[in-house]
Order: C-alpha cells, then sequence, then structure tokens
C-alpha cells in the first residue's frame, strides 16, 4: 500500500481519530487544571508549583518501569488500559466538587496518578504505530498524528477557557475524562493484530531489561547526539514554559487577547508543518530534514527575545516564531520519531521512548524551570527568555557534530543492533 493511503487505512483511522479527540480533551485539562487550582481552590506560587513538580515526579519515577513493562506486554491493551484508567482520575475531580469535598491534595494526587499512567501511554504509543502501519509509512501515520496535535492546540486553548467560564474548571474536566474513553473505544476497535511478545520463560529480569534500554541510548551512535540535545533543549525550553506570558504581558504590554492571537499561532504553524513533514523528510533525508528545520526555527526564534518598540511591532515579532518556528519545529518531530521507531528494535523501543521521555519531561524540564525562576530574578524576564533561545540553538551544534547530517534514511545509519 503506497504511503499515501494512510486515510484509507480502516485501522490507523480508528487510532487517528481517537488521538485526536483525546489530544483536544488533554489541552482542555493542561488550560483547567490550573485555573481549578488557582480559581476554585485559592492556590499560590508553591501550590502551582508543586503541580508542575507532581508531574514531572511521576515520570521520573516510573518512567524507566513503564518503557520495561511496555515491551513485555501487547502494547494495544496498555494504551486501552490508560485510557480509561485517566478518564476515571479526572472523573474524580467535578465528581468531589460537586460534592464539595474537593481539595488541593486531591489535584496532586490526580495529577501525579495521571502522569504515572501518562508514562506507560507514551512508552507504548511510538512503539505500537510502527506495527499499526508497518515500517515503511512510518514518517506519514507521524505526519499525520501532529495534525491532531495541531488541530488541539488551535482548538483546544479556547474551547478550555470558555468551558471553564461556562461550566467551571473542575466540570470543564469531563471532556477530557469523555475523550479518552472515545480513544479507548476507538483503540478497541483496531483489529489489525501484534506481533507477539516475549514469553515469561525468555524474559530477563525487569531491572536488566531497563538496563538495556539504558545502554542503547547510551551507547547509539544516533540515540546520543539526539538524547542529549533534547536534554539541552528541555532545559532551555523550560525558560518560555515559566517566562513566555510573563514577558509577553508585561515586559512587551500584550493585551490577553493578542497574547492568544500569538499563542493560538503556533497551533496553525504546527498543522501546517505536520502537512509538510512527510514531503520535507522525503527531499532531505531524516538527518539534513531534522537539522535544518530546527536551524531555521532557531533562527527565527531570535525575535522573540528581541521584541520590542510599538504593540504591532512586538506583537510580529513573538508571532512570527511561534507560526513558522512551530511549525518547523514539527517537521523536525516528526522526523527524529520515525528516525528513532527506524533504528530501534521492535523489542526495546518501548524503554527507549521511556528513557527519552524521563531525560527530557522527567529531569530537564523541572530542572529548566527552577532555572528560569532563578535567573530571571537576576538578569530580568528577556534575559531569561535569551538564554533559553541560545540553549536550544546551541544544542543544535550537537546535531551538526554527529552522524545525522549523512542520515538520509535508516539503512545510513552506522551499524548498531536492529
Amino acid at each position: 500500500m503506497p504511503t499515501d493511503s494512510l486515510w484509507r487505512h480502516a485501522d490507523f483511522m480508528k487510532l487517528w481519530a481517537g488521538q485526536t479527540i483525546s489530544a483536544l480533551g488533554s489541552v482542555v485539562t493542561r488550560t483547567a487544571i490550573p485555573l481549578v487550582a488557582l480559581l476554585v481552590l485559592g492556590a499560590g506560587p508553591l501550590e502551582m508549583a508543586l503541580l508542575v513538580v507532581a508531574a514531572s515526579l511521576a515520570t521520573l519515577l516510573v518512567g524507566l518501569l513503564a518503557g520495561a513493562w511496555v515491551d513485555r506486554l501487547p502494547r494495544r491493551p496498555v494504551l486501552i488500559a490508560t485510557d480509561l484508567l485517566r478518564a476515571a482520575l479526572l472523573l474524580s475531580i467535578p465528581v468531589a466538587y460537586v460534592a464539595d469535598v474537593l481539595r488541593i491534595e486531591q489535584l496532586y494526587v490526580v495529577v501525579f496518578l495521571e502522569s504515572c499512567l501518562a508514562a506507560f501511554f507514551s512508552a507504548a504509543y511510538p512503539a505500537y504505530v510502527p506495527t499499526l502501519v508497518g515500517p515503511d509509512r512510518v514518517v506519514a501515520a507521524n505526519g499525520n498524528l501532529a495534525t491532531s496535535s495541531s488541530l488541539a492546540e488551535i482548538g483546544g486553548p479556547g474551547l478550555g477557557g470558555g468551558l471553564v467560564q461556562l461550566i467551571g474548571g473542575p466540570l470543564a474536566m469531563l471532556v477530557d475524562a469523555v475523550s479518552f474513553l472515545v480513544s479507548a473505544l476507538s483503540l478497541g476497535l483496531i483489529r489489525t493484530p501484534e506481533p507477539a511478545r516475549p514469553a515469561g520463560a525468555d524474559r530477563a529480569p525487569i531491572r536488566s531489561e531497563i538496563a538495556e534500554g539504558l545502554r542503547l541510548v547510551r551507547q547509539h551512535p544516533i540515540l546520543v547526539p539526539l538524547t542529549v540535545r533534547s536534554v539541552i533543549a528541555h532545559v532551555a525550553g523550560s525558560f518560555y514554559g515559566v517566562l513566555y506570558t510573563i514577558y509577553l504581558v508585561d515586559e512587551l504590554h500584550l493585551s490577553p487577547f493578542l497574547l492568544g492571537v500569538v499563542v493560538s499561532a503556533g497551533g496553525v504553524g504546527s498543522l501546517i508543518g505536520s502537512l509538510f513533514a512527510a514531503r520535507v523528510i522525503a527531499r532531505y533525508g531524516f538527518g539534513p530534514a531534522l537539522i535544518r528545520t530546527a536551524a531555521g526555527a532557531s533562527l527565527i526564534g531570535i525575535l522573540t527575545p528581541l521584541a520590542g518598540g510599538p504593540i504591532a511591532l512586538a506583537t510580529l515579532m513573538v508571532f512570527l516564531p511561534q507560526l513558522v518556528g512551530d511549525g518547523l519545529q514539527t517537521i523536525e518531530g516528526v522526523a527524529e520519531l520515525s528516525l528513532i521507531q527506524g533504528v530501534v528494535p521492535d523489542r526495546i523501543l518501548g524503554r527507549v521512548n521511556a528513557t527519552l521521555e524521563v531525560f527530557s519531561h522527567g529531569v530537564a524540564y523541572p530542572l529548566g524551570a527552577l532555572l528560569a525562576a532563578l535567573l530571571a530574578g537576576w538578569i530580568g524576564v528577556r534575559g531569561g527568555i535569551f538564554v533559553g533561545w541560545a540553549g536550544m540553538a546551541a544544542s543544535i551544534i550537537l546535531l551538526v557534530r554527529s552522524p545525522l547530517p549523512g542520515v538520509r534514511q535508516v539503512a545510513d545509519v552506522p551499524a548498531v543492533e536492529r
């Protein structure tokens, strides 16, 4: 079946539809949970920070174990189970609110457990896609699934904010609970069989399996630069996560409406990038496409810390990096994920996915958030944004000095265990 026929692949369309709805629901929750903490429970800066810590701690504690179990079990049942359990967790918030027993401690527990389950989903999902569509259509599948995320980023924040204003934050989270149920149903309807997983007698101890995943990431000529670069980029990117809204509102004096326009531009850019990802990768190859799009996003990204002047000019200078930069970063992400899926053996792919997730979101992102808060108090918010941009730009050097420039297809990767 040709690459462009995925829209006629019945089981892939079930996956795509379910994940599109689930991604939209997750963006609603991402908008609603902080507002529940702030507006309903009266949370202060410490309580808001603890919500971020709860999510990162879950990834750090559970991620590697999740990857090992994902490589032991059929992946589709893992995806279904995590969707159902996350639906139940999120449902507990509106139930507690209606019963007038909702407390901030419950939010911490829900965020922690949901992130634990998300660690299993994040390890299993990229490992499941190649078995569903076949290795020759992985790039197209990842591009189409990136379209789902982009659509959610465009419509989700507005939907989430509107629901919070209309029915309140706790009840708005019913949307995400239902979206997880839809995702579980769509996965349950898939009929494409999975390859058999290793029998219990053939398995190594789980500690050895985790170590095998770590060892491959540490030794692989492609995974090493990608992992180190990801760690640096997530540390630097967290500066934007912590300071970006403050920068646009307090430093550039953008109104809430203009802030929404700028942020939504990132979703539009990602959508455009997802539609062109397969063509760009086919034209330049995995490594060159990854490096060129990362460099292009960095080049236009310098406009953000330099933004200033009249409101119209300042808005344009942060609008363009969102629109163009996020589009390029989406192509970069599709190229990176597709390359990893191509070079890592299926039997260990879950552990590799989990290892990368632990390093980036469990370690790098919370560390960067703390550094951003400390540095912003010393060099100011604009200075912190510039440090974030410089860190992400500098991380591209690792890619340029790796084997990636010569990797146009999977066969070009230096020989390792496949």
